[in-house]
């Protein structure tokens, strides 16, 4: 009995004090002795991530009056983690990046994968076999070849794999890397074309999902880590360019009998799968037929979308990537795809080009999203190359008649999120009082919290940054955003 009694004391013990330490880590978040640090970038001057404030002091503010303009962050209230932002590798921004200079490249390298002298991106998305932005249409394998005997990435090989492991290197040697496909071959589909959309016909079913199977174990044997695939770029757009249709019900079949079950048995069912990946409009049917079947939703990591629903005309819809999160609270939401399209050289420091990043990107991670990726991380300076002229903007633009790289307001905009947020942050409650000042907020596991403000009008504004009955007074000029870091 006593023995008993002796080890029932030691394991009462040993619980206590595990839930000590437990509690030693929870400890809640105090501004006692937290100063603010604030970078800004702003339209009509010269300032791009420049720190602008130091040592902001926090004082007492009680109860903030209707007259005056807040933003309210609330450290105790945590969302999801952050999973990262970054931008996709195609072989486009490849092929620009082998024309400029050594020192061009290595100042491109810098600034977007380090996260002191640059941006600090961590994702990277990129295309299985061509896309719009690759100089011509090509695939893996010799045209009828189901079997896939011939598959081969000797193409990646000369520009986009190089590129691809350079990135990786300077973000420290790791990277989420996520691959997409735009078309299966030609000989798949009912169109026999891998242009203008089309069906992949139900007897390749098998054999393009075993071609996920064989890209995941040629870039990994090429030392580039393949964290997820996506199933199909845009699947309800017919597209001048490599394209493929599948409906909700076609893409929750082809993942719950061929492609999840394939990546299972193949040893790679720790691969990400993200569904969807196209605009914010029919996210919400696309999830709802996918999700709500047990056997297809068991292989699903997440929803991804894009931002180009406003073709029709509408005003973006953040709001429905908040209702799928709503619906869906323990699938994860990746924003896959953005950019400023139609390229025009003049229009290069368009400021508006930049909001829209930072609109998007408040709005999203508002709603649930866990990471953020942009379009082409390099475009020349036509806004190629693209095989069927599809020609967009991107954050950096190289040059490759002078080897000059061209910055624009969008990689400032990003670079106000993605240079300060750390890796598995999490969001934060952060509620600004007026419409006008958009914000969203991180905790990052230093304990640093990271406040994004945005400035959407024309005016000089006066703002108070609120921790409970704390505050700070910050001014934040027409235009703008700020990365607040205390």
């Amino acid at each position: 009995m006593k023995k008993i009694t002796t080890a029932v004391l030691l394991t009462v013990s040993l619980l206590a004090f595990s839930q000590q330490k437990m509690q030693v880590k929870t400890i809640p978040f105090s501004i006692n002795s937290r100063t603010v640090t604030v970078y800004t970038s702003a339209d009509s001057t010269d300032l791009r991530l420049t720190k602008t404030d130091v040592n902001l002091q926090f004082t007492d503010l009680k109860q903030p009056l209707e007259t005056q303009l807040c933003v309210f962050v609330n450290p105790s209230k945590t969302f999801q983690t952050y999973l990262g932002i970054g931008g996709a590798i195609t072989d486009a921004s490849a092929e620009v990046f082998a024309k400029l200079s050594k020192k061009s490249q290595e100042e491109f390298l810098q600034a977007y994968y380090d996260k002191d002298k640059g941006i600090g991106y961590s994702i990277i998305r990129t295309n299985i076999h061509s896309c719009d932005f690759s100089s011509g249409s090509y695939t893996y394998i010799e045209e009828g070849d189901a079997a896939l005997k011939s598959f081969s990435v000797a193409h990646d090989k000369e520009f986009r794999i190089p590129l691809i492991k350079k990135a990786i290197a300077t973000a420290g040697g790791k990277a989420t890397v996520y691959a997409s496909p735009w078309s299966p071959p030609a000989f798949m589909k009912d169109t026999k074309n891998m242009l203008q959309g089309g069906k992949l016909l139900p007897e390749f079913y098998q054999s393009w999902a075993n071609y996920y199977v064989k890209f995941i174990e040629s870039y990994e044997r090429e030392g580039i880590p393949i964290w997820g695939l996506t199933v199909q770029n845009e699947p309800m757009a017919k597209q001048t360019w490599e394209s493929c249709i599948y409906t909700a019900e076609e893409e929750r079949d082809f993942v719950k009998d061929y492609l999840g079950p394939t990546l299972q048995k193949s040893g790679f069912g720790d691969k990400k799968l993200t569904v969807w990946d196209h605009n914010r409009d029919l996210i919400s049917q696309r999830a709802s037929t996918i999700l709500d079947d047990p056997e297809a939703s068991k292989y699903v990591w997440g929803v991804g979308f894009h931002w180009y629903e406003s073709w029709s005309g509408g005003d973006s819809m953040f709001e429905t990537v908040g209702k799928v999160h709503e619906m869906y609270p323990d699938k994860k939401l990746l924003f896959t795809e953005g950019c400023v399209e139609k390229f025009d050289y003049s229009k290069l420091q368009l400021w508006a080009n930049g909001e829209r990043y930072g609109e998007s990107m408040i709005h999203d991670f508002n709603n649930g999203t866990v990471g953020w990726t942009d379009w082409n991380v390099l475009l020349d300076q036509n806004g190629g190359p693209n095989h069927v002229g599809n020609f967009c903007f991107a954050p950096l633009h190289g040059d490759t008649r002078t080897g000059a790289l061209i910055y624009t307001p969008s990689y400032y905009f990003i670079g106000h999120f993605s240079k300060f947020i750390g890796e598995k942050a999490k969001r934060i409650s952060s509620v600004s009082s007026q419409s006008f000042l958009l914000t969203t907020s991180f905790l990052n596991q230093d304990g640093k919290v990271v406040t994004v403000v945005m400035n959407k009008t024309d005016k000089n504004l006066t703002y108070y940054l609120c921790i409970g009955t704390k505050a700070t007074e910050v001014t934040i000029l027409p235009h703008a955003i700020q990365t607040l870091v205390f």
